[in-house]
């Protein structure tokens, strides 16, 4: 199975256009020690050539010309087989919009998330003025099959366990599976990974069925609980917003790196995540524990 981070950066990408916090200026003043990334998002498949989002960032377009070349017959290409959503939230969906090109596109998400791009979002919507839009629902704790867009089976399976989580601030109301993280397995190697770009909380049996998969790809978003509060952009801290921080005796670091799991990776890391620059104090804590800060353009065979 294999797997391309096309995006690591949480909402507005790294630089964020309007942000001037340490860890931006970094990047723009000396850009080859806080590389800049693009919006959360990944890219899954069985067999190198048919492949499936998981998520599909605003910045979409320029992510595909990540995936491998394929010979093209015809005018038209479409190189995503489907999309897995791990929530509603914008920098996670606007993408499905920008892809409305593709006549026939694949969504798999729960029935919450579902309902939000449906009616508050509206994103389903606008895209199914353009194209046809197969829904997938799928049920917390149900292992479906992925099938490609011709309907043909792709060996691959998904689950969806919900996690806790913010449900998006248009959502008109909050419902369980509104969050979820994706665990994807090859039915013909045994292997599998897990996509948790978004996740509030790491409990005993989460943490147990994380330490089941080849590759972990989870939430780094910040660095400290007040990260945000301390930079005087808000006065909310990292958990009420739906993310477990890095650091702390409690937090994501401590507790991944006990997991047995072969590779550990941090994605949707936000713009003000000091583990962002190289070589910072952060970034060396991060590699000594043996976990990797994901970059745009990572490859993972599993």
């Amino acid at each position: 199975m294999h797997v391309i981070l096309l995006g690591t950066a949480a909402g507005g990408g790294f630089p964020q256009w309007n942000c001037w916090c340490p860890t931006c200026r970094v990047a723009r003043e000396n850009p080859q020690l806080a590389r800049p990334r693009s919006q959360s998002s990944i890219a899954f498949s069985a067999d190198g050539v048919r492949w499936f989002l998981g998520n599909a960032s605003p910045d979409v377009r320029e992510q595909l010309a990540q995936l491998p070349q394929q010979p093209v017959q015809g005018v038209r290409h479409v190189p995503v087989e489907g999309i897995v959503l791990t929530d509603a939230e914008l920098d996670h969906t606007l993408g499905v919009a920008l892809l409305r090109e593709g006549r026939l596109l694949q969504l798999i998400a729960t029935p919450a998330v579902l309902r939000t791009i449906a009616e508050d979002s509206r994103v389903l919507a606008v895209t199914q003025a353009f194209a046809t839009v197969q829904t997938v629902e799928v049920a917390l704790g149900e292992q479906l099959s992925l099938d490609y867009r011709d309907g043909s089976p792709s060996g691959l399976t998904i689950e969806m366990r919900a996690v806790r989580g913010d449900a998006p601030r248009f959502a008109r109301k909050e419902e369980v599976g509104h969050t979820v993280a994706a665990f994807v397995s090859d039915s013909a190697s045994g292997k599998s990974f897990a996509f948790v770009p978004g996740c509030g909380g790491l409990g005993p049996k989460f943490l147990a069925r994380l330490n089941e998969v080849d590759l972990l790809l989870f939430d780094g978003t910040f660095w400290a609980e007040d990260e945000l509060i301390r930079l005087d952009i808000t006065d909310r801290p990292a958990s009420s917003m739906g993310h477990v921080p890095v650091s702390g005796p409690e937090g994501s670091l401590a507790v991944l790196s006990q997991l047995s799991c072969r590779q550990k990776v941090y994605t949707h890391i936000n713009n003000t995540n000091p583990m962002l620059v190289e070589q910072s104090p952060e970034r060396a804590v991060v590699d000594a524990k043996g976990m990797i800060v994901g970059m745009d353009g990572m490859r993972f065979e599993i």
